[in-house]
C-alpha cells in the first residue's frame, strides 16, 4: 500500500533571508555567470534600477530551499519534478530580506506529487518572483 502525502492544498510554508554580495559572487562563481547586471556597480548605477541585481536563477534556488523546509513535514520522499510559469516580476536587491512563500496548492494521490504556488517577496512586501513547483513522492 502506498502512502499518503501528508501535505495539503492551503498548507503554507515560509524562508527568509536577507540577500548578501557574497551570496550573489558565489553564485556567479559556481556559474559563470559574472553579467555585469550583477556584479558591475557602476554599470547599474544608471540604469533604471540603480544598482545591481540577483542573478534570477539565485532566486529560483531560494525557491528550492523553500521546498525542501515543506517537504521535510512528511513521511515520504520527494524530488521536485520541475518548476512552472517562473516570471521575474521585480527585481531582487543586494541587501533585500526575502520571503519565500510556498503553498501546496493542489496534490495528487494516485500520481503521488503535489503543486505548491511559490512567491518571492522583498522587504517591502513586493512580489518579486513566482513559479509553479511540483514534487514527486516516493517510498523506499
Amino acid at each position: 500500500m502506498m502512502g499518503k502525502i501528508q501535505l495539503n492544498p492551503g498548507d503554507t510554508f515560509t524562508l527568509s533571508k536577507t540577500v548578501s554580495e557574497s551570496d550573489v559572487y558565489l553564485f556567479a562563481g559556481i556559474t559563470g555567470d559574472f553579467h555585469p547586471n550583477h556584479v558591475n556597480e557602476a554599470y547599474m548605477k544608471e540604469s533604471v534600477y540603480g544598482t545591481r541585481i540577483v542573478h534570477g536563477a539565485l532566486g529560483v534556488g531560494f525557491i528550492s530551499a523553500a521546498s525542501s523546509v515543506a517537504l521535510d513535514h512528511q513521511s515520504l520522499r520527494a524530488v521536485s519534478a520541475g518548476y512552472d510559469h517562473i516570471r521575474f516580476i521585480r527585481a531582487i536587491l543586494i541587501g533585500d530580506t526575502i520571503t519565500v512563500k510556498y503553498t501546496v496548492e493542489s496534490k495528487d494521490e494516485e500520481a503521488m506529487k503535489t503543486v505548491a504556488d511559490v512567491q518571492i517577496l522583498n522587504s517591502k512586501g513586493e512580489v518579486c518572483t513566482v513559479a509553479k513547483h511540483i514534487a514527486k513522492y516516493f517510498e523506499d
